[in-house]
């Protein structure tokens, strides 16, 4: 054995040697040329490098292009393929939905309130638009005209005709700016209110709209810098919070029945009641309660319909006198409980101020809620017990801070960060997470160029923090729905201080309005923050669900869960692109930007692209 191997040895040639020597030689110096910057392989490297890079999307169009948008499937699906729902899921709305309200009690309004379906009765598919949805038309003639495609209900058009809510003109529907106590148009309205309320020099800039109809006074007080919050139930007037919201004007579905609204304490400036037959006696007057509990000391409610001016509506309303004396006086004894001061009463409206803190009241308060934040809401049940003002030093100082007028108000420091009421927030923090946000807002339009323009109305920011989004984004041509998740710090306050609005919401379950009501949603933090308390598909199918074809998502969190993420999302019709950091890929959060993609629902189970 050992003889053969070594006359194997010496039958080997230098030649060969030689051989494997010079490829070996070679190979390295070929690999030295490469790296050293001049080989083909390099320039490559670079192309693609230069392809992918963060700031370039040349695979994502943020215009409108109906035609130009296919249903993309791809070839080789690693994810879950989110279906269509039925058409007849079209205007779904998952915590309102009318059959499951009827099985609640209809005292208090509760029927009307938030239901949400168990886990197991969840859909897990895309909601369809109609046929023929378009694009609304941009800020400001989307205040007056709607697509008839995009919201094709009528009723509305017969049953308000004569108080000018609403006309049907040919394929779009166009709204004069009228309302049940104003008819001859909001902006006359609002001027009468202008003769008491100081609207016009940035003192008031929240206002809450209880029972809004198509959100007429909501609409018109955008041109005077004032943002109003508009709620009305899903009732018999049909998609009147989805024609607003089809507006351009800020609106959810809501109601006052027994739970407490879904806002902090001292947010409004100003809150109106305009026809909204909410029974503002009944339960001991808990309602007016719950409105004082959100108005700001200083602030003013306004009431316009029954009982007021029962002397010539009696009749009309087929009600006694002596029924409506008696409401009006005991909505003014109410008034009087909760340290509210008549200010003015003419024709059609009264209009109450609440005093700027409770020395000045001239009753002692009874019935004082017990609990020690009266921003803890969600889900809470309406008490009747009134909310004490903030404790003051003297006479003149305004309980809760005084607030700058808009929108100087906006970089001031906010009184409850001022006064240290939100815990780890100082008023260098403030000022830095501004600073933060201004970049953040800044890198999103380079790679965006639409956002800040009328493209993108209706906003959405699903983590709102301290409301540096919205403040950075804030313009004309836009408004923010600042949400502040139930299981996030309590911040919203701090929102509403600045001049934003906003409301508290679990991303767990639907969010309270109508699907294809927004252009842009926001969310930064979102999906770490919920990733182990519900279904992060839950939450991108709800964002479907609101998000308006053809609008846009930008998603910010860490890498780990933006590729959880993308994968859910590459099911879904929509076009993604995950880029790095606005400094650099060694940040290890990342950024998903996203439009969804147009389609629109069939008469069966299939869909089908614009023609």
């Amino acid at each position: 054995m050992v003889s053969k191997n070594n006359s194997g040895s010496r039958g080997r040639s230098p030649l060969s040697i030689f051989v494997v020597i010079g490829l070996c030689c070679f190979f390295y110096l070929l690999g030295a040329w490469q790296k050293s910057g001049f080989g083909k392989g390099d320039s490559i490297a670079f192309e693609i490098t230069k392809q992918t890079d963060c700031n370039i999307f040349t695979n994502l169009n943020f215009e409108t292009h109906h035609n130009d948008v296919g249903v993309i499937e791809p070839s080789e699906p690693k994810a879950k393929i989110f279906k269509p729902c039925e058409i007849k899921y079209t205007d779904y709305t998952p915590c309102q939905e009318q059959d499951r309200a009827m099985l609640f009690p209809r005292e208090n309004m509760i029927y009307r309130e938030r239901h949400c379906p168990p886990e197991e009765e969840k859909l897990h598919c895309l909601v369809p638009a109609p046929q023929g949805y378009m694009t609304p038309f941009p800020w400001p003639k989307s205040r007056d005209y709607v697509h008839y495609a995009n919201v094709p209900y009528k009723s509305l058009t017969v049953e308000k005709a004569v108080q000018n809510w609403v006309q049907f003109q040919g394929n779009v529907f166009k709204f004069p700016g009228g309302g049940t106590m104003f008819p001859q148009g909001a902006d006359a309205y609002i001027d009468e209110l202008t003769s008491v309320i100081p609207i016009a020099d940035g003192s008031v800039r929240t206002a809450l709209d209880t029972g809004c109809g198509v959100a007429s006074w909501g609409a018109y007080l955008l041109k005077r810098n004032v943002i109003a919050m508009s709620f009305a139930p899903r009732d018999n007037h049909e998609a009147q919070v989805q024609f607003a919201l089809e507006r351009g004007v800020p609106a959810i579905i809501g109601v006052l029945g027994s739970i407490q609204l879904p806002y902090p304490s001292r947010a409004f400036d100003m809150a109106q009641c305009s026809r909204c037959l909410i029974p503002w006696t009944s339960n001991d007057g808990m309602y007016l309660m719950e409105v004082d509990r959100v108005l700001r000391p200083g602030g003013y409610w306004i009431l316009s319909g029954p009982p007021i001016n029962w002397k010539t509506y009696y009749k009309t309303w087929n009600r006694t006198k002596a029924d409506l004396l008696a409401e009006q006086r005991r909505i003014e004894e109410i008034a009087e409980l909760l340290c509210w001061e008549k200010k003015y009463e003419k024709g059609d409206i009264a209009i109450f101020r609440k005093k700027v803190n409770s020395k000045s009241c001239r009753r002692k308060p009874v019935n004082v809620c017990e609990t020690k934040n009266a921003d803890d809401v969600w889900y809470k049940n309406m008490e009747t017990c009134i909310t004490p003002f903030p404790k003051v030093t003297n006479s003149n100082e305004v309980a809760g801070g005084e607030l700058e007028k808009f929108p100087a108000r906006l970089y001031a420091v906010p009184p409850r960060i001022a006064k240290g009421l939100i815990s780890g927030v100082t008023a260098k923090s403030y000022q830095e997470d501004n600073k933060l946000w201004k970049k953040h807002v800044n890198a999103y339009k380079r790679i965006n160029k639409l956002i800040g323009t009328t493209r993108y109305r209706n906003v959405m920011d699903m983590n709102a923090g301290l409301g540096g989004f919205a403040a950075a984004l804030e313009s004309k041509n836009s408004w923010v729905m600042n949400v502040v998740p139930t299981i996030a710090e309590n911040t919203l306050g701090v929102v509403y201080e600045r001049g934003l609005i906003g409301i508290y919401h679990d991303w767990c379950e639907g969010f309270s309005t109508y699907p294809r009501t927004y252009d842009l949603i926001h969310a930064s933090g979102v999906f770490s923050l919920y990733q182990n308390r519900c279904n992060l598909e839950d939450i991108l199918l709800e964002m479907d669900r609101i998000l308006r074809p053809e609008g846009a998502v930008i998603l910010r969190d860490e890498v780990d869960v933006m590729n959880k993420v993308k994968k859910i999302a590459s099911g879904m019709r929509w076009d993604t692109k995950l880029v790095d950091h606005e400094d650099g890929p060694l940040v290890p959060e990342k950024i998903l930007v996203v439009v969804k993609q147009y389609w629109v629902g069939s008469s069966g189970n299939s869909t089908a692209d614009d023609d």
